[in-house]
């Protein structure tokens, strides 16, 4: 009989509408009114939009321009990243009063890990109840949490009784829970995967699960092997205290459309230096240099070289970027440009045995208290 896999207790805890809740929290006079944090130049895309704002359909990546016309009450406020830095920390540090074992995910969300706790409590739902309140109490915001056998259901579950809400998946209920659920719910899943999904007629967990191996791995590549197991609840990656950075970016909208290089030379001088002030300031060096491309229509191009040696001096940076830029013809005028620094000196191998223990088969034990 193959090895039995432990059962680790996660919980993934999101804060609520982050940015948008901060600034309402620090200024009371936008409390109950729709606002989207950043997005309001001419060019400005929205990075948060608080609850009552997404009620008119405005959300995160959107244009400012379009979400102004879907709210015309829609209040703008300039981004605060060292704010929102600020509170992150003191979120950050409520987590660690009750397990070591914390995977950010970004300044507003992040797995815990709290199968051996440094509160002896054996519930993982109490401890999320509790960090849910201390985040209340202590720093005046509301976050919501999903538990569960693993990260992959804890980050789904985190997302259904949202605003300020959680849910819990018990082991017994993961398998069903995951049958049950609409293919667009399945983190992971995008826009374009999941209308492929539907065009083969997947559209729910149990469609999936219906398919064979071969059949995923024909139709989704390598990623058909990872929609196996997922879907049978099978999703052994632990939470890794020290997440390794993959890649480190910055880039630049513009107020207007660029269509003369020479101009694009000029803003890209000032993004390579926020990548070099970036990699100096996180002690790390890069060897693939990628350049993304935004034009006026909307249609996305990177281009990509990979270099012999680490860099992360500004000059190398920028002389790399200006051979992608004139690499070949730019197709349109540009609205967007971007440098990020990838195959960093931080990576190291992931480990298979999550891989091979997904092969494994799983007894989930019922009596596991959540």
């Amino acid at each position: 009989m193959p090895d039995e896999l432990p059962i680790r207790k996660i919980i993934h805890v999101d804060m609520d509408a982050f940015y948008a809740s901060v600034e309402q929290m620090d200024n009371p006079s936008l409390i109950g009114k729709p606002i989207a944090v950043g997005g309001g130049s001419a060019r400005g895309v929205i990075s948060a939009a608080s609850y009552e704002a997404r009620k008119y359909g405005v959300k995160s990546a959107m244009s400012g321009r379009l979400a102004e016309k879907l709210c015309p009450e829609l209040i703008f406020v300039k981004h605060r990243f060292d704010r929102y830095k600020e509170i992150s920390t003191q979120i950050r540090s409520i987590f660690l009063d009750y397990t070591d074992l914390v995977e950010p995910l970004s300044l507003d969300e992040a797995y815990l890990d709290v199968t051996e706790n440094k509160i002896g409590l054996p519930s993982a739902t109490l401890i999320a109840q509790k960090i849910r309140q201390r985040i209340a109490d202590e720093i005046g915001l509301t976050a919501s949490a999903g538990i569960s056998i693993n990260k992959f259901v804890a980050k789904i579950a985190s997302d259904y009784n949202k605003p300020n809400g959680q849910k819990t998946v018990n082991p017994e209920d993961v398998l069903q829970f995951l049958e049950d659920l609409d293919i667009r719910k399945f983190y992971g899943v995008g826009k374009v995967t999941a209308e492929k999904m539907y065009q083969k007629g997947i559209f729910t967990g149990k469609d999936l699960k219906d398919k064979s191996l071969e059949y995923l791995e024909e139709n989704f590549g390598k990623s058909g092997k990872h929609y196996y197991y997922i879907v049978r609840g099978i999703h052994n990656s632990e939470v890794k205290p020290n997440r390794i950075r993959k890649s480190l970016a910055a880039e630049r909208t513009f107020s207007e459309n660029l269509s003369s290089e020479i101009f694009m030379l000029e803003k890209l001088e000032h993004i390579a230096e926020e990548v070099s002030r970036r990699l100096t300031h996180t002690n790390v060096s890069g060897k693939t240099i990628t350049l993304k491309i935004k034009y006026s229509d909307f249609t996305l191009q990177t281009r990509s070289k990979t270099l012999p040696y680490f860099i992360n001096d500004k000059s190398i940076i920028l002389e790399n970027a200006k051979d992608l830029l004139y690499q070949e013809r730019l197709k349109n005028s540009v609205r967007l440009l971007g440098i990020s620094l990838s195959n960093l000196n931080t990576d190291k191998s992931e480990s298979k045995n999550s891989l091979k223990a997904e092969e494994k088969s799983v007894s989930v034990q019922l009596k596991f208290d959540f």
